[in-house]
């Protein structure tokens, strides 16, 4: 008779403990439970026995913290056997006394807040976009009015145009300086000197860095070395009050210094005065102008004594006649008098106006130095020689504060050597063009964002890169509390 195969018969072949049986994988596994929790609770107690907390850290410190890693009580309050997840203030104060981000009436924020530690060998300085944005996100919910714009979440997402390019009263922003200078003029070939030679500027001729030194290339050493008399505030307008300082400077190489006229302009524009004299007036107030001219034409004139009488040159005549002789004969004074007041002419209404901005007083009557033919006009010149040579203040003219800006975004920082490996050309595109001396030749904020966006592939553009928090002209010093070498091991 045929067997019977059904699935109940099948079934009871099948061990029901077989689960129970040790096969060599489950005593691994078993063992595995066993000695991995022992081994890691071993690995633990041996740190904390040692004094070594990383092992039940959130994670490694900032780069500027990281020797404190051994010193958890020095952020972190202890109590019954374990430390607290925040940090107050007063522990970074104890290092860190400086000012906090924002006067009393605005949100006071914690250091923790924007300054999060225990995110691996980082700059803790370097603060998330969304930190700034919590508050800056919407100034107005916090403060009811902002002195900028009321919403800025990232460089990239609501930040304005730079204040020094922004418009006001509807008219664009200009250049409060009264120094002319065309700049797509000096960036092509220009000659040098009446007669040559033909010389390319570079922007590195005028400016450079404040600890870098000048080039030389078209300066003057009598002027380098010259002493003047006017004072900062007649070049330069003050710097905004209230600004942040940041921590330190990196190289002093941050900002461009001012152009100065001994280093960058002299060797081209020249202050010559008389054909007598090879060297210049100085580059100073119009008063120690008219000094210098009146001492050089002194001695001159007490050396070469024969020049006070002077004769009609027959070039003069201008009537197409031959001249008839003529001469005159002067006194030291008159002689002085009337050369100063040549010279002062030349210098007021060209080399000087060349320049600057020239106003105020009514210059000499100059009709001393010419050759007259009516009795009016040759008593008039007698008359003026006759005058003394030393004039008063108010019958020179006075020269316009050059009102030069040193910072044109104060409210951020830049730093000019960071971007040495790029030409001046290709952020300050306007050099090359600018023909006005109003022009406001800083980069926008477009020109920034070519290289300043998020993403692997640009520069670094969060906040914090160009904008100062703390005040730290206003930090206070703290009292050290680490002994070396203990700070290693453990202790205080």
């Amino acid at each position: 008779m045929a067997r019977t195969r059904t699935t109940k018969k099948l079934a009871q072949r099948i061990d029901l403990n077989y689960f129970k049986r040790p096969t060599p994988l489950k005593r691994a596994k078993l063992w595995l439970s066993i000695l991995a929790p022992v081994v890691a609770l071993a690995w633990i107690l041996f740190h904390f026995f040692i004094g070594d907390p990383r092992v039940y850290s959130s994670g490694r410190l900032s780069e500027p913290h990281a020797v404190l890693e051994k010193q958890c009580t020095v952020c972190h309050v202890q109590a019954a056997g374990s430390f607290s997840a925040e940090t107050s203030d007063k522990a970074c104060l104890s290092c860190h006394d400086g000012p906090a981000h924002h006067p009393a009436n605005a949100k006071q924020l914690a250091c923790a807040e924007c300054h999060t530690e225990h995110r691996g060998r980082i700059n803790i300085a370097a603060t998330s976009n969304q930190a700034c944005a919590n508050c800056h996100g919407d100034l107005r919910a916090l403060a009811g009015a902002s002195h900028f714009a009321n919403s800025i979440r990232t460089f990239s997402d609501g930040h304005p145009e730079f204040a020094a390019l922004g418009s006001s009263n509807n008219s664009p922003a200009s250049d409060p300086g009264t120094i002319r200078l065309n700049h797509s003029l000096h960036m092509k070939p220009i000659r040098q000197g009446p007669t040559g030679p033909t010389v390319q500027l570079d922007c590195g001729n005028c400016h450079r860095p404040t600890l870098v030194d000048p080039d030389l290339t078209y300066s003057d050493s009598k002027y380098r070395a010259a002493e003047t008399v006017y004072k900062e505030s007649d070049e330069f307008l003050s710097i905004p009050a209230g600004l942040l300082s940041p921590p330190k400077r990196v190289s002093g190489r941050e900002f461009m210094a001012p152009v100065r006229f001994a280093n960058a302009c002299a060797s081209c524009h020249l202050l010559t005065f008389d054909k007598r004299f090879t060297e210049g007036v100085p580059h100073d107030k119009p008063e120690v102008v008219h000094e210098f001219l009146v001492k050089k034409f002194t001695a001159y004139i007490a050396a070469h004594p024969a020049e006070l009488h002077e004769v009609q040159e027959p070039s003069r005549s201008l009537s197409g006649k031959p001249p008839a002789n003529r001469s005159q004969s002067l006194t030291p004074s008159q002689w002085v008098a009337q050369k100063t007041a040549v010279a002062e002419e030349l210098l007021w209404r060209k080399s000087c106006a060349q320049c600057h901005t020239i106003k105020g007083a009514t210059l000499q009557d100059t009709s001393l130095a010419r050759w007259t033919t009516t009795a009016s006009d040759s008593a008039a010149r007698t008359a003026a020689m006759n005058s003394p040579s030393p004039l008063p203040p108010s019958a020179l003219p006075s020269v316009a504060p050059a009102n030069l800006t040193l910072r044109w975004l104060p409210h951020a920082k830049f730093d000019h050597d960071a971007h040495r490996g790029f030409s001046c050309g290709g952020c300050h595109q306007k050099a090359l063009t600018s023909v006005e001396s109003s022009d406001i030749l800083v980069p926008g904020i477009a020109t920034c964002q070519t290289c300043h966006a998020p993403g692997p592939d640009h520069a670094e553009s969060r906040c914090f890169e160009c904008h100062t928090y703390h005040d730290w002209s206003k930090r206070k010093e703290v009292k050290p509390s680490f002994t070396l070498p203990a700070l290693r091991t453990g202790g205080r």
